[in-house]
């Protein structure tokens, strides 16, 4: 690309064959600014640009997300934060509307997603120091508003009444239904209605979920 070249693309296959060698050469610094994690929506699009950017990265390369709390609201995308959390990336959470994914790479290239649509969703590629500049400004702004993912979880907790807390113990421990409702003392039509509002209330789709939504809450033995 020329400096100060705009051009636009349109679907991941077409992103990925322009502008592809451009998250493959990111050295220091990879910026990423969304209000979820499904702004591409073909899977491997997404494991061909991680497998990318693996590749010759320094130890001192910086990645930041930032993420709005839609983000967080299914399990899978909060198993994702934990994995780039785990692979030293830092994660924030803002209330800022974030409608579509902005994308800065060293500061040089940066990569803006527009609505999808039939044909794919449309992407503007930049060079323009001035255009970059001025959006990594705005990035840095938002970042030092935003509150850190750990934190955001510790300030998100769900209240859990005390009731609640011994439900989520027994459908932790693998206890039957019938089991877990006698120790309750409650009836089992009771228990497994109140399993239900507890499902709700930790915004989890499974019981499964619950658990895992809650482990990531540090919930049990509060």
């Amino acid at each position: 690309m020329r400096n100060e070249q705009i051009f636009s693309v349109h679907g991941d296959a077409e992103l990925l064959a322009r502008a592809g060698h451009l998250f493959e050469s990111a050295r220091t610094e990879f910026l990423c600014a969304a209000r979820d994690l499904a702004t591409w929506a073909q899977p491997e699009a997404r494991t061909a640009v991680a497998q990318r950017m693996h590749s010759g990265q320094s130890p001192e390369f910086v990645t930041r997300k930032l993420l709005s709390p839609v983000a967080l609201t299914e399990e899978a995308s909060r198993a994702h934060i934990r994995l780039v959390l785990g692979h030293g990336a830092q994660v924030r959470i803002t209330d800022a509307a974030l409608p579509h994914e902005t994308i800065i790479i060293d500061r040089r290239v940066m990569i803006l997603a527009g609505r999808d649509s039939p044909a794919g969703r449309e992407y503007s590629v930049t060079t323009s120091k001035n255009m970059i500049d001025g959006v990594h400004s705005l990035f840095d702004a938002m970042w030092h508003q935003s509150t850190d993912y750990d934190t955001y979880l510790a300030t998100d907790t769900p209240h859990l009444a005390p009731e609640s807390r011994r439900i989520l113990e027994a459908l932790s421990t693998g206890l039957t239904d019938a089991t877990a409702a006698r120790q309750l003392g409650v009836s089992l039509r009771t228990y497994r209605r109140r399993v239900a509002d507890l499902l709700v209330t930790l915004q989890a789709a499974s019981r499964f979920q619950a658990g895992l939504r809650a482990g990531e809450l540090g919930l049990p033995g509060r």
